[in-house]
């Protein structure tokens, strides 16, 4: 029995490739020894919950956390180590699952629009960071997002609530980069349109449109 293999906790100067080894070792141990993979569970979990709640929230975020979690247990065969890491890996199969509540999600946020309350946006109060409170409890804001196809809204939200790069988001829904450019595009725009905001949800960073980025 070989001993357990640690992961480095979240920030404690770790670069991330560092922690992209250790997590593609960590699967690769977990092949011949399953209970590996529990360390895999503590170290990633928190972040896919606080992810899905924003979207769906908590009690949901419940069940797609531990439905995520066991279909990577059951695919982890198939886990590529050339992977940008295993977090846009876990977020590309947890958008698969929420797609299946994208009703509810829609629901929500076209309540939120109409009314200003919604148990997401309690959700969203009580545990994002004042930023993302402050736009995404917007009514114009909810209402654009509910708008917006699942895969552009996949991938702004990604962008913009997990931090991910266009590679990660790339990965983590199997889309070329140049069409993440696209979405994120496409999607600031209308946001855009219907709040009068200037780049909602996603910051001062610009998500420039290139030659030859397919849509």
């Amino acid at each position: 029995m070989t001993d357990s293999l640690c992961l480095p906790p979240p920030g404690d100067g770790t670069s991330g490739v560092e922690v992209a080894q250790a997590d593609a070792a960590l699967i690769a141990a977990s092949l011949d020894e399953p209970e590996q993979f529990a360390a895999l569970f503590d170290r990633h979990a928190p972040t896919i919950h606080r992810y899905v709640a924003r979207r769906l929230g908590s009690d949901a975020a419940d069940d797609v956390t531990a439905e995520t979690f066991l279909t990577a247990f059951r695919i982890r065969g198939r886990y590529d180590s050339e992977r940008a890491g295993v977090r846009p890996w876990l977020h590309g199969i947890a958008a698969k699952l929420i797609s299946r509540h994208r009703r509810e999600e829609v629901k929500a946020f076209k309540l939120l629009a109409r009314t200003g309350q919604d148990r997401i946006a309690e959700t969203w109060t009580d545990s994002a960071d004042d930023r993302v409170t402050a736009q995404a409890a917007s009514r114009s804001l909810a209402g654009a997002l509910a708008k917006l196809s699942q895969g552009d809204r996949h991938t702004l939200l990604l962008f913009a609530w997990a931090d991910f790069t266009y590679q990660e988001i790339a990965e983590a829904l199997d889309i070329p980069v140049g069409t993440v450019r696209s979405r994120l595009n496409r999607a600031r725009r209308k946001l855009r349109a219907a709040t009068g905001e200037h780049a909602p949800l996603t910051g001062p960073r610009e998500v420039p449109v290139l030659e030859g980025d397919s849509v």
